[in-house]
C-alpha cells in the first residue's frame, strides 16, 4: 500500500489526514473503543499535540475524552458517591452553581493549574465580597473533587492543594475559633431566660443544649420515645435537618447522625431531666407536637406556631436575647458607674462547645469526653480539652505560688 502525503509532500502517519481547509488531524482510540479527534493549523503543530497526547496516554492521564471538562469531572463525582450525604450534595450542588461553574466548569480539566484556583478563590474574595471562612467552605468542596480526578487518572496532580495556605499570606483564612460562654456569660442568659415572660418557654430548651452538648439538628429532631426517664439517658440515632432538598425547595427532612461516633447514649443531668419532665407537663396541658418529618413523629421542641426549630431560627432567638441583655446591663453599668459585663455574640453550635468546656473541666478521661460529644477523631476532643484546662492550670499554679518553695 502507498504511504499518504499531505499536499506538501510529506509523509503521513497512521491517523493522520490533512483537511481540505489546509488544516491537520489526527484521530485515535482509546481503550473503550470510542474515537477522538485533536486538530492543528500545521503538521508540525499537530505532531507536538501527538507527542503531548501519547506521553499522557504512557502515563495513565486519559482514561476518557482530553476534552474531559471540570464540569464532566463534578457530575461524575456526584454518581460515584453514593455514601455522601443528602445534605453534603446538596452542599456541594450549591456552591459549585454559584461559584464554580461560570468560573472554571467548561475549563478543561487538564489545563485547571494551582495558579486558577487560587485566582478564583481570590476573586470571590476581592470581586464577589466573600468572607475568607467562606471560601474555606467552597475549598473543602472542591478539594475531594480534584482528588477524584487524580484517582481516575484524569490529572496528575490536585491543584487545590497548598492554596488556603498560600492565601493566608494575603488573607485571613484560618477557621475561626468557636468559643464557649464564660460560667457568667451562661449564667446571665440562662437567668434572663428564665426571669422573662417572653422567653421562658424556651427555658427547657436552651437547658437540653448546655445539659447535653447535643448537635443542633441532634437536638431539635429530639423525640419522647429517645428519651429513658427511668434509665436516665438520651438516645442519639437521628438528626433533624433544614436545608435545600432534591427538589430545590426548603424543607425539614431526617438523616443519620454526622458520623457513626455521633450515634450514642447521653446520660441525663438532674436539670436536663428536670427541663424535659417540665417540658412534657407542659404539652400534656396544651397538646402534644403533631409534626411528621419522614415518618419521625412525637418531637420534643416546637416553636410558638406548633412547628419544628431550625439552627437559623434558634440563632436569631439567641441574638434577640443577648441584644435585650446587653442593652439593659449596659444601662445598669451606666447607672453604677462600672464596667458593663456583656455577652459575647454566640451561636447555637457554642451551646454544644460550652457544654464540651464544663465537661472538660471536670472529667480527665478523654475517651469519656469523645463518646459522650460524639467525635470521630481524638483530635477534636483533645484539642477542646486542651483549651478548656488551660484557664484551670493556671489558677492551679496561681495556688502553688505560696505552698512550693524553689529558692
Amino acid at each position: 500500500m502507498a504511504s499518504r502525503k499531505d499536499s506538501k509532500g510529506r509523509k503521513l502517519k497512521d491517523g493522520e489526514t490533512e483537511r481540505k481547509d489546509g488544516r491537520y488531524q489526527y484521530r485515535y482510540a482509546l481503550g473503550n473503543g470510542k474515537r477522538h479527534t485533536i486538530y492543528a493549523k500545521t503538521l508540525s503543530e499537530l505532531r507536538e499535540k501527538e507527542q503531548e497526547l501519547q506521553k499522557d496516554l504512557s502515563n495513565n492521564l486519559i482514561t476518557s475524552s482530553p476534552k474531559t471538562t471540570f464540569n464532566d469531572i463534578f457530575k461524575a463525582y456526584m454518581k460515584d458517591k453514593n455514601e455522601l450525604k443528602l445534605t453534603t450534595k446538596n452542599n456541594y450542588k450549591t456552591i459549585y452553581k454559584n461559584y464554580v461553574k461560570g468560573e472554571i466548569g467548561s475549563m478543561k480539566i487538564k489545563a485547571i493549574k494551582y495558579s486558577d484556583i487560587r485566582r478564583l478563590y481570590s476573586s470571590l474574595i476581592t470581586d464577589r465580597g466573600l468572607k475568607p471562612s467562606s471560601v474555606r467552605t467552597i475549598h473543602k468542596a472542591l478539594r475531594p473533587i480534584f482528588a477524584f480526578a487524580v484517582r481516575d487518572g484524569y490529572i496528575m496532580s490536585n491543584p487545590t492543594e497548598g492554596v488556603i495556605k498560600d492565601l493566608n499570606k494575603t488573607y485571613t483564612c484560618e477557621k475561626p475559633k468557636r468559643h464557649s460562654l464564660t460560667i457568667q456569660e451562661q449564667e446571665a442568659f440562662i437567668n434572663f431566660v428564665a426571669d422573662s415572660p417572653q422567653y421562658n418557654r424556651l427555658l427547657p430548651l436552651f437547658t437540653v443544649f448546655l445539659g447535653t452538648g447535643c448537635r443542633v439538628g441532634e437536638l431539635t429532631g429530639l423525640r419522647w420515645e429517645d428519651c429513658d426517664f427511668k434509665e436516665n439517658t438520651i438516645s442519639i440515632n437521628h438528626s433533624l435537618l433544614y436545608r435545600v432538598k432534591s427538589d430545590g425547595k426548603y424543607g425539614f427532612y431526617i438523616t443519620t447522625p454526622k458520623t457513626d461516633a455521633s450515634k450514642r447514649i447521653i446520660p441525663m443531668l438532674k436539670d436536663v431531666k428536670n427541663a424535659l419532665l417540665f417540658e412534657r407537663k407542659r404539652q400534656m396541658a396544651e397538646g402534644f407536637n403533631r409534626t411528621v418529618v419522614d415518618g419521625y413523629k412525637g418531637f420534643i421542641f416546637e416553636n410558638i406556631n406548633g412547628s419544628l426549630y431550625s439552627g437559623a431560627a434558634i440563632n436569631k432567638l439567641i441574638n434577640k436575647i443577648t441584644e435585650t441583655i446587653n442593652g439593659e446591663e449596659t444601662l445598669r453599668a451606666e447607672d453604677e458607674n462600672r464596667k458593663p459585663l456583656v455577652i459575647r455574640h454566640f451561636s447555637v453550635h457554642s451551646l454544644r462547645h460550652t457544654f464540651c468546656t464544663r465537661f472538660c473541666e471536670n472529667e480527665t478521661n478523654l475517651k469519656v469526653i469523645q463518646e459522650i460529644m460524639g467525635h470521630a477523631n481524638i483530635s477534636t476532643t483533645m484539642d477542646i480539652y486542651a483549651e478548656a484546662t488551660k484557664e484551670k492550670k493556671m489558677e492551679s499554679f496561681a495556688n502553688l505560688e505560696s505552698k512550693i518553695k524553689i529558692i
